[in-house]
């Protein structure tokens, strides 16, 4: 790792991390988009051959009730009552971020509120590329099964004998996914959004994946919503002289994991920062060295991580200062392992710097607004005069009219 003073200019190529948009990957995207929206099922069979390697059946996309229930074979035994805790840790942090239709009263008895509901179908996307992400079915699913999405559908890319690993299987059928699809890559984004023979299109696109992957939801935005546009994973850790340096390397290591991770310890302390540099002298990644932690957080604060955990003695005096992060994590006893995988909320969270405007996913994501109003006759009277004069002033002399209507 290279140690980096808070005023070396290396800083503001951590702030302008590369988009994921690439001149290349964009034209390879629109042209798999453009060959699924006219060709359907017949392009997800053939980018699964090309990509994955894998020859499929017409009747082979969708995975059977039969190959998820026999996945169970296929497990630990004790995989299963395992996941009681972390699902109802996911379930509770959820349920608190519910919420209700509403009421209130407007001028002269006029009635005004929202009514919240949820979206009808969620298209989510696992990656299963180095890894079978399992832990994020459940920090998908639950969320939206809380929030009462009708039909959650979910995509991930087949390995190279044709199937889905049996610990994702065996979650979704747990948390009773409705349909499993057994496409990835961005055929599987554009199968969603604009739908095939086989796969209905839905409402949302949700799921963290590769550069293809994100481009591909980039591309559909707009048919079909989307949690956000990911781009590598990122972990910031701020700590000081009294951190205890063993823990940081472990943290730092393990962000390491993660192909293209970025791993990032800001500290006030040179001590700290040559300790964790002489254990850590292979790994990719940055110490900055900053002047005092009001600047440390600053720093944070625009390089906006996915992750960032403080592990100083009383994380809560700087957490008044961070704006920008995707998850904070209090203390040493908080690594951003318990967030990946256990804590509750989920790790679906913004990268690039997108933290600054983007949010981790949530109940919200699940639902939309619309707004009700109810005018009576005096209420409508008591407002027609300020109408008519804004309508008036924007040349539109129909919209006076339809109120002049009622009182003729």
């Amino acid at each position: 790792m290279r140690i980096i003073k808070a005023t070396n200019k290396q800083l503001e190529k951590i702030y302008s991390r590369d988009s994921i948009r690439q001149p290349r990957v964009e034209e390879k995207v629109r042209k798999i988009i453009d060959d699924v929206r006219l060709l359907g099922d017949e392009a997800l069979f053939k980018y699964t051959k090309k990509f994955d390697k894998v020859k499929l059946m017409p009747r082979q996309l969708k995975v059977s009730q039969i190959e998820i229930s026999g996945a169970y074979a296929n497990i630990s035994p004790n995989f299963v009552s395992s996941l009681k805790l972390v699902i109802e840790n996911v379930n509770r942090f959820y349920r608190k971020q519910m919420r209700k239709s509403w009421r209130m009263k407007g001028v002269e008895g006029a009635v005004l509120g929202e009514n919240y509901t949820p979206l009808e179908r969620v298209g989510i996307y696992i990656p299963a590329g180095t890894a079978p992400l399992v832990s994020t079915v459940y920090m998908t699913v639950l969320p939206a099964k809380l929030a009462g999405v009708k039909k959650t559908v979910l995509v991930s890319p087949p390995d190279k004998n044709g199937y889905i690993n049996p610990h994702i299987l065996v979650m979704c059928d747990l948390l009773k996914v409705d349909e499993i699809y057994r496409v990835g890559g961005a055929q599987a984004v554009a199968a969603l959004a604009y739908g095939t023979k086989t796969i209905a299109r839905v409402d949302k696109i949700v799921g963290p994946g590769n550069v293809y992957v994100s481009e591909a939801k980039r591309q559909v935005f707009g048919l079909v919503d989307i949690d956000m546009i990911a781009g590598p994973t990122e972990l910031v850790v701020i700590a000081n002289r009294f951190s205890d340096p063993k823990f940081i390397v472990a943290d730092l290591r393990a962000q390491a994991e993660h192909a293209r991770g970025l791993a990032i310890l800001i500290t006030n302390s040179k001590g700290l920062a040559k300790e964790v540099r002489s254990q850590l002298d292979k790994e990719n990644g940055y110490i900055i060295l900053t002047k005092n932690l009001k600047q440390a957080c600053e720093i944070s604060n625009r390089i906006a991580p996915e992750h960032l955990e403080i592990l100083v003695q009383n994380p809560n005096c700087l957490l008044k200062d961070i704006r920008n992060a995707g998850a904070v994590f209090l203390g040493p006893y908080s690594p951003a392992a318990v967030g990946d995988y256990v804590a509750g909320p989920s790790h679906v969270l913004p990268t690039s710097g997108t933290a600054r405007f983007f949010s981790g996913l949530s109940v919200f994501d699940f639902v939309k607004s619309c707004h009700v109003i109810g005018y009576s006759k005096k209420s409508l009277e008591k407002m027609r005069e300020p109408l008519e004069k804004i309508a008036g002033i924007e040349g539109l002399q129909k919209h006076v009219d339809s109120v002049k209507a009622r009182f003729i």
